[in-house]
């Protein structure tokens, strides 16, 4: 699925695409509508970089065992366990 966000739109933000897409990742998983597996890739940076993303925001890690789940599935699907 792709997202279409007018030109204007991404320029009175005054980000880049990257930067952009990272902050709907670090919003969602505040929000813990993605997890740290899935934000991170979203945000398309290593799960710890993804982790000092949101430690220099003070936004905490939350990861429970449903999380755990989740991202094991998701590295099965990406073949890498």
């Amino acid at each position: 699925m792709s997202l279409t966000i007018p030109d204007e739109i991404i320029q009175s933000t005054r980000m880049t695409i990257p930067e952009l897409t990272q902050e709907i990742a670090i919003m969602l998983f505040q929000k813990e509508k993605l997890t740290l597996g899935q934000a991170s890739r979203l945000a398309d940076v290593s799960q710890f970089q993804f982790q000092h993303l949101i430690s220099a925001r003070q936004i905490p890690l939350h990861y429970d065992e449903n999380d755990l789940k989740d991202d094991i599935a998701t590295l099965k699907e990406l073949g890498r366990l």
